[in-house]
C-alpha cells in the first residue's frame, strides 16, 4: 500500500478508561450551544412578557399622575421592543440559515464535514 493510500485509511479508534468519556467534541459542542440559545431565548421572552404586564398595571395604577405615566410609558415601549428584537433575530437567523442551504444552525458537526474538516 502506498503512504498516501495509508494516510487517507479512515481509522476510529475507542479509548477507554476512567476519567470523561470521549465523545464527538463537535457534536457536544453544538447540543449545548443549542441548549444554551434556547434557554436564553425563553428567559428573554419571558423576562419582556412579565415587564409589559408589570407596565400595564403601573399605567393602571398610576391614576392619571402624569410623571408614573410618562416612567410607565417609556417601560412599556421598551418592553415591547425587546419582545420585537427577540422575534425579529430569531427568523432573521432562521431565514438567513435556510439560504444559506443550512437546515439547523447550530448543526457545527456537518458544517465541518462540508467544509472537508
Amino acid at each position: 500500500m502506498a503512504p498516501n493510500q495509508l494516510l487517507a485509511v479512515n481509522q476510529t479508534f475507542n479509548l477507554t478508561g476512567p476519567g470523561i468519556p470521549v465523545t464527538n467534541a463537535t457534536s457536544q459542542f453544538e447540543t449545548y450551544a443549542g441548549q444554551l440559545v434556547g434557554v436564553l431565548t425563553i428567559i428573554a421572552v419571558l423576562y419582556f412578557v412579565a415587564q409589559v404586564i408589570f407596565a400595564g398595571y403601573a399605567f393602571i395604577a398610576s391614576q392619571g399622575d402624569e410623571k408614573t405615566m410618562e416612567n410607565t410609558r417609556h417601560r412599556l415601549t421598551e418592553a415591547v421592543l425587546g419582545l420585537t428584537v427577540i422575534v425579529i433575530a430569531v427568523g432573521l437567523g432562521s431565514l438567513i440559515a435556510l439560504l444559506l442551504g443550512i437546515p439547523n444552525v447550530l448543526d457545527i458537526n456537518s458544517m465541518f464535514v462540508k467544509m472537508g474538516l
